[in-house]
């Protein structure tokens, strides 16, 4: 359903109507239909069009009608000159659109930077912004080139607000530590080489987990304390668009430390606190998943132990229910009577031996053994790996029902 309209949008709607109607009146053939085809493309697209090639044959055919005037008429229009110049400048004067001066790219310029630029890094977004306050302030959008300068600066200039606000909120302390990071003295792989470590810090930290085992695990601690040892604050980043800081960090995490360095202060120490920011939450996340897939390991590990040991014993005996029957008959009806005669002519010795190893590999000695097996790798090989995990790990719940205390200990 169409959407009506209100009182104030149907009234500019009419006195645009009037408005083009007043214009249009008193020109004839060629030159009515070509300053309709304008005035219609500048009221659709807030500019004029390039050429004669960006207005499709179907609008031309439309406005041709509506002034009366047949479409072979256009082709004997002047596209440049001085009569096409009294025409925009009449187009604009009537609806209240100005060209853009100097002063006005500065000042969307200054718009962008300060509205838009410091939460938007795409061009393509900035420009159609751009495009959209120059309607909003009936301005005729600046020629295409023109147009690309004003968004790059605004970029730049951004960005560089963005830099300095994230510098300043760093102490010196972290100032240090993060050049630290990028210090000179080593190769630009940040392979460790001549004085400090700090490249190779840095390339520890940048690089991504190994497979499931305790090495990786206390490597990813390692990690971990090293980017906290930084000391950035928490809030370094808080009124900052998350993917701006999103591809702050993938630059840093690319760029080798020569480059690192080789920026401007502001810069380089806003893309490393971004990488170190950001790292921080993948390295926890990749610690939680490397303790859930470290327990379950050594749970399956205990239970395929268990397993391979009882399943040399094992052989599953059918007819267990008969056959516990008849030793039972045999049993009561013995008397006096020795085991091997009354009770192994019913139940061979290997047929009971083999009942009791089934219920051992099912029964609630199993899992006691598997239990056993579990705690034993876990004292054995896992003990110091994990309570180094969960000393560098904060746990919280949002539960707030006092449903009882729960603790658990790791010794």
């Amino acid at each position: 359903m169409a959407r009506e309209l209100g009182q104030d949008e149907l009234i500019d709607r009419w006195t645009l109507v009037e408005a083009e109607l007043a214009m249009v009146a008193g020109k004839r053939g060629a030159t009515r239909l070509g300053f309709a085809v304008l005035l219609r493309f500048y009221t659709e697209h807030g500019r004029f069009p390039r050429s004669r090639s960006e207005i499709p044959d179907a609008a031309v055919d439309y406005v041709a009608r509506q002034v009366g005037v047949p479409v072979t008429e256009l082709a004997f229009y002047d596209w440049s000159g001085r009569t096409i110049e009294f025409h925009r400048s009449q187009i604009r004067r009537t609806l209240g659109f100005r060209e853009c001066s100097v002063a006005d790219a500065d000042k969307l310029t200054e718009w962008l930077v300060t509205t838009v630029t410091q939460t938007e890094r795409g061009a393509e977004r900035v420009r159609d912004q751009l495009l959209d306050r120059c309607r909003e302030e009936r301005i005729e959008p600046p020629t295409g080139g023109r147009v690309d300068r004003i968004v790059r600066s605004a970029l730049h200039r951004g960005e560089e607000l963005l830099f300095a606000r994230v510098a300043i909120r760093l102490s010196e302390a972290v100032r240090v530590r993060l050049f630290a990071l990028v210090a000179a003295g080593a190769d630009d792989d940040g392979q460790p080489g001549g004085d400090g470590d700090g490249p190779a810090v840095l390339a520890s930290i940048r690089s991504d987990p190994g497979n499931v085992s305790l090495n990786t695990m206390l490597t990813e601690i390692a990690k971990l304390e090293a980017v906290r040892a930084v000391g950035l604050s928490a809030g370094v980043f808080a009124d900052i668009a998350p993917k701006v800081v999103a591809a702050w960090r993938a630059r840093a995490a690319v760029e080798a430390p020569s480059h690192l360095r080789g920026h401007a202060p502001e810069v380089t120490l806003a893309l490393l606190a971004a990488l170190l920011h950001c790292r921080e939450r993948e390295i926890t996340d990749t610690l939680v998943e490397l303790l859930i897939s470290t327990v379950h390991r050594i749970n399956a590990r205990a239970e395929v132990r268990v397993t391979k040991e009882l399943i040399k014993e094992f052989k599953r005996v059918t007819g267990k229910e008969n056959l516990l029957f008849r030793v039972a008959e045999a049993t009561v009806n013995a008397g006096d009577q020795l085991v091997r005669d009354t009770v192994f002519p019913v139940a061979p010795q290997a047929v009971l031996a083999d009942l009791i190893a089934e219920f051992k590999s099912s029964g609630p000695t199993y899992q006691r053994t598997v239990k056993a097996t579990l705690k034993g790798s876990y004292t054995n090989h896992y003990r110091t790996g994990l309570i180094k995990l969960l000393d560098v790990l904060e746990f919280r719940s949002n539960n707030t029902t006092p449903t009882g205390r729960c603790s658990t200990r790791w010794s």
